[in-house]
């Protein structure tokens, strides 16, 4: 939040939830092996809490499917966010939270990228820049008012 109680962008939109992922029969299966596609990535992500808003990424379109990329035999995966507006303070912990979320998620093989879609935001290069170093990203997790903020953007809500 800026200042005592103002927020950045009071009014954002307000977008439609995609419905849920319908699983096959092979993918429920535990003794199939099965890639980690696009779709699974986008359904880690999307339930992540907005910091500002009692709103989640998906229904503020900060994040899309769309913006996701998974290369299941390179173990990459890559996402690109959206924010809600071109100056949004909140980007660095809206980047930090979606990269932590897929870290603690996923098998240790893959690599993480995380970043602004480009010309989305006036600090887009200082932002990418900091959710790239690993070094950066292992400290802020060290500041326990750090983290736990990301944790309540990871936290799961209950109706």
């Amino acid at each position: 939040m800026v200042g005592a109680n103002r927020l950045e962008n009071a009014n954002p939109l307000i977008y439609q939830r995609t419905g849920e992922r319908q699983l096959t029969a092979q993918e429920e299966d535990e003794d199939v092996a099965d890639k980690i596609d696009d779709r699974e990535i986008f359904d880690l992500i999307r339930s992540i809490n907005d910091p500002e808003h009692p709103l989640t990424l998906e229904e503020l379109n900060v994040v899309e499917q769309v913006r996701v990329k998974v290369n299941d035999d390179e173990s990459v995966v890559s996402v690109e966010f959206t924010p809600t507006i071109p100056h949004c303070s909140m980007a660095t912990l809206i980047g930090l939270s979606i990269k932590v979320k897929l870290l603690r998620s996923l098998p240790e093989r893959f690599k993480v990228d995380v970043h602004i879609t480009p010309g989305t935001h006036v600090s887009e290069l200082a932002v990418n820049k900091q959710l790239a170093d690993k070094e950066r990203v292992a400290a802020a997790l060290e500041n326990s008012h750090l983290l736990e903020v990301v944790n309540q953007c990871l936290a799961v809500k209950t109706s």
